[in-house]
């Protein structure tokens, strides 16, 4: 184990980090989410006290559909006792998800109804570590389940801490990346010997890229839906962004420090990729998703988590991690992880119970890689069976130059944070205004929510 992450044991009551009362949790919980209280009550949801038995653990998460399905699988194999290991006795919880799952989520641990383990996104673990809403894990004792920091790549293990304290473990990475029509692609001449999608390297080379697939499609070349949506131009700008080397950086008080210059020349880049005649400027998410697998273009810009729903279709599908074309590698991506909710005193013998869970659940993230995600534990990735998943095996390496939101308690997964940096980059690409001037509205924007007191420390 690195000096620099030295082992930890699970902070005890009388921790200053963790004597938080119940009022401030609470408040946290009605700024992360405002009007979204009103979701519901925490009905149906398995109170620890309640459970018979160490190995009978209770377990949030926000995983529906085909992702909910797979997790359904993940837990019946550790209950069985994969391995030879002892089972579990698991009582799954699913919620919605969005920013009334993270709301659910920080009041749990205030009302005292927390559940053993729960799903978080590692961007999102800003706003939830410093105030005491998650426990630490003790690294010491998912060693002896087989896991430790050298199984992650150091770019996703290092948002697992806040001030050295680890308080997540990330089950995948889930980029930000480009899906291909092999065919199309092979006719526009951008596929290499080995039959996968050639570097990049510069701007002018994925501006040619377009241009070519266009013309093989007799249509559009690449697609990318972003009107109306949330999240989808901050996930292009900020992967683009990384790979000039400029730092996004938001400290508690503001000002946020970001590089103009840099930003400017991404958002530049952005318009003129999605010019409105080679790549449409102006679909949404799903107009994109269609015309994708419709064979009205011959990229897409999507997250990896598109891979079942774009199988379905008659399409020679390739994928690749986002290309380079600045000065160094970057996706944008983001991490499901496995946290522990705060509780006032855990039971040390469930707590152990539930660092087992949490390490018998990586070891089944094979299951978890066929949706698309990328299996954060690393002796999954070197897996034979891993290496034959086309086309997963040909972006894993994303997890390699990740690039989150950057930390802070307003940002990650479901934020406004990133509802308000889209909408200027929206209008950016919908011709509606320059480069430069929403960047500077990104900068304004930036600064307001960090000129707002953070509810956790407030």
């Amino acid at each position: 184990m690195s000096s620099r992450f030295p082992a930890q044991g699970v902070p005890a009551v009388s921790d200053p980090v963790r004597r938080i009362g119940r009022r401030r949790l609470l408040r946290h919980a009605m700024a992360g989410a405002g009007a979204l209280l009103a979701a519901g009550p925490l009905s149906g949801c398995a109170s620890p006290a309640s459970a018979s038995g160490a190995n009978s653990l209770s377990v949030w998460d926000l995983f529906q559909g085909g992702d909910g399905t797979l997790m359904d699988d993940m837990i019946e194999a550790v209950s069985k006792g994969a391995g030879g290991a002892e089972g579990f006795e698991i009582d799954r919880t699913i919620l919605d998800w969005g920013p009334s799952y993270y709301t659910k989520l920080a009041m749990s641990a205030a009302g005292g109804r927390a559940s053993d383990v729960a799903a978080m996104h590692l961007s999102r673990l800003a706003g939830y570590a410093p105030g005491g809403l998650v426990d630490a894990f003790d690294l010491d004792l998912l060693a002896e389940y087989g896991v430790g920091q050298k199984d992650f790549t150091p770019a996703v293990w290092s948002r697992t801490q806040h001030e050295g304290t680890v308080y997540a473990i990330p089950l995948d990475v889930h980029p930000f990346i480009v899906f291909y029509d092999k065919k199309a692609a092979e006719k526009a001449g951008l596929l290499d010997s080995s039959g996968a999608l050639a570097p990049m390297g510069s701007p002018e080379a994925l501006l040619e890229a377009g241009k070519a697939l266009a013309e093989a499609t007799g249509q559009a070349g690449i697609l990318f839906g972003h009107v109306t949506d949330p999240a989808q131009n901050w996930r292009l700008f900020a992967a683009l962004y990384a790979q000039t080397g400029a730092e996004f950086t938001l400290p508690d008080g503001g000002p946020a420090e970001i590089d103009i210059d840099a930003a400017v020349r991404a958002v530049t880049f952005m318009t003129q990729l999605f010019d409105g005649r080679t790549n449409p400027n102006n679909l949404d998410y799903y107009g994109s998703v269609a015309a994708f697998t419709s064979g009205r273009g011959g990229m897409a810009m999507l997250g990896e988590w598109e891979l079942p729903a774009l199988k379905e279709f008659d399409i020679d599908l390739g994928a690749a991690p986002f290309p380079q074309v600045f000065d160094k590698p970057a996706v944008y991506t983001d991490s499901h992880s496995l946290v522990l909710p705060h509780q006032d005193s855990p039971d040390p013998a469930r707590r152990r119970e539930a660092h087992r869970y949490v390490a018998a659940i990586l070891k089944q993230s094979l299951t978890w890689a066929s949706a698309g995600h990328i299996p954060a534990y690393q002796p999954v990735l070197a897996k034979p069976e891993y290496a034959a998943l086309d086309p997963q095996s040909s972006y894993a390496d994303a997890a390699k130059v990740a690039v989150l939101d950057p930390p802070n308690w307003f940002t990650g997964a479901g934020s406004n944070f990133q509802n308000r940096m889209c909408q200027p980059l929206q209008s950016a690409l919908l011709g509606n205004t320059t480069p430069e001037k929403a960047v500077r509205q990104m900068v304004r924007e930036a600064d307001t929510l960090l000129r707002q007191p953070n509810p956790v420390t407030s």
